[in-house]
């Protein structure tokens, strides 16, 4: 039996819900780590590069791109380590198609772009967003702004934080300070784990509670990230 059949029959057997992960990461390395301690769990993903810097450079490619794979629901993937790799750029993450592939699969993993202004999940599955956050000013500016986006939204959500430790712990700090305390509650930072990523793994792994937020957010936040407030 393939791979991802095994992982969907899996999951359903558990009862687990269908959940996406999203990993804003600003190295292709940090995605492949995630899958990897994922599936050191016992988690099978389908690793979708919608960034096209994974799987590009791929000796075979399908002749159909992937809105036409998603049409005919027959994707074109890699078999990798820890899962499938499946080359999408510029697929977005709320595609409704993506539902039935989900199935297969333990996970959908995202090789999401921070500077996404526009993200919105697929509505009625469990969210997992993983930010990196680096030292300096836009780095920090653009986690916060992609925090805001989700608090607005109403899903099933986690969020972890990882990377610089200080930043990590100064936008937690902003969050608490300017965001609903109820979606503050879902943001976590594992940046001082000493593997931030197999510390990620285990608490999607063992069915963290996810909570639903509905947020409405100002522009206050941004000033503290400013002023360091």
């Amino acid at each position: 039996m393939p791979a991802d059949q095994a992982a969907g029959l899996r999951r359903r057997s558990a009862r687990q819900p269908l959940r996406c992960i999203h990993g804003f990461f600003h190295s292709p390395e940090s995605t492949i780590r995630l899958a990897q301690a994922l599936y050191g769990r016992g988690r099978t993903s389908l690793l979708v590069d919608t960034r096209g810097r994974l799987f590009a450079d791929a000796p075979t490619r399908s002749l159909f791109d992937w809105r036409q794979q998603l049409a005919r629901q027959q994707l074109h993937t890699q078999a990798m380590p820890y899962g499938d790799g499946w080359h999408a750029p510029g697929l977005q993450a709320n595609e409704p198609a993506l539902r039935a592939i989900a199935q297969r699969y333990d996970c959908l993993l995202f090789d999401a772009s921070p500077d996404a202004p526009d993200w919105l999940p697929l509505p009625d599955m469990e969210q997992t967003l993983i930010l990196e956050v680096n030292a300096g000013q836009a780095p920090m500016q653009q986690a916060y702004a992609l925090l805001k986006t989700l608090c607005r939204l109403e899903s099933r959500a986690s969020i972890g934080l990882l990377g610089d430790a200080a930043a990590c712990d100064r936008l937690l700090a902003a969050c608490r300070q300017y965001l609903e305390p109820a979606f503050v509650q879902v943001v976590h930072s594992v940046a001082h784990e000493d593997d931030a990523f197999a510390a990620l793994a285990v608490r999607m792994a063992d069915g963290e509670t996810c909570l639903t937020a509905r947020c409405t957010t100002g522009t206050t936040g941004n000033m503290a990230l400013k002023h360091g407030g």
